[in-house]
């Protein structure tokens, strides 16, 4: 089975601040996107790579790649005004031939070689994987500034990216939503809350993640990249 990764860096990074998409950043001389595409350019068993940028910058990031030795980069596209939005082109833009494809943020330029190698030796036996890390941290529900209910934290976990699919169950999955008039009022955060809402048969199979795979959303975030880099 062909493994393509998509790399999801179309949006704009609203939290971070700043007038250049969060995706674009500087992290060790490198753009983030480069980060993470090069993490799958560097995998054995990935054949190739997907990246999703803004509206104005495909075709500049699609001269970048071609002529920075990125082999694998066979395609960049337009993303959308969401994440999921973003993910619906990529679905469409692989086409109808049957591959199992990992979505990854560009946000998390750290992604380590054994994560990516899990996921893909996970999806020769799963239809649904998900990178998560045992939280560490009590997390607790809370309505109007007050503690309404405290999971158990050994049942709880971070998830990250990648997120890996056979291409046939992400786009039903993501069939169904558009399909559901409720899903606009209550949208799903990750790929894998659409298969868990509306493909539940089908199981997600949890591949460990690692406390160094973590995810830039503010700028103190690039600091603890490059510390992690320096290590």
């Amino acid at each position: 089975m062909r493994t393509v990764a998509v790399v999801l860096a179309g949006g704009t990074g609203q939290r971070f601040g700043g007038d250049m998409p969060k995706q674009m950043q500087l992290l060790a001389g490198r753009t983030l996107v480069e980060h993470a595409v090069a993490a799958f350019e560097q995998a054995d068993g990935v054949d190739s790579i997907m990246v999703v940028m803004p509206a104005g910058l495909t075709a500049q990031a699609g001269e970048h790649f071609a002529g920075s030795g990125f082999c694998k980069v066979t395609g960049v596209i337009e993303g959308g005004a969401t994440r999921t939005d973003s993910t619906r082109r990529a679905i469409a833009a692989l086409g109808d031939e049957e591959c199992d494809v990992l979505f990854h943020d560009a946000a998390r330029p750290l992604v380590e070689q054994r994560i990516i190698a899990d996921c893909i030796s996970a999806l020769a036996e799963n239809r649904a994987i998900g990178v998560a890390v045992p939280s560490s941290d009590t997390i607790v529900e809370v309505s109007d500034g007050l503690v309404t209910g405290m999971p158990p934290r050994d049942a709880l976990a971070r998830c990250q990216t990648p997120q890996g699919f056979r291409l046939s169950v992400i786009r039903r999955a993501y069939q169904l939503a558009d399909a559901d008039p409720a899903f606009a009022q209550r949208p799903a955060t990750d790929d894998c809350g659409i298969v868990l809402r509306y493909l539940p048969e089908i199981g997600v199979r949890i591949v460990p993640g690692s406390e160094r795979n973590i995810k830039i959303t503010y700028p103190g975030d690039l600091r603890v990249a490059e510390a992690l880099l320096r290590e």
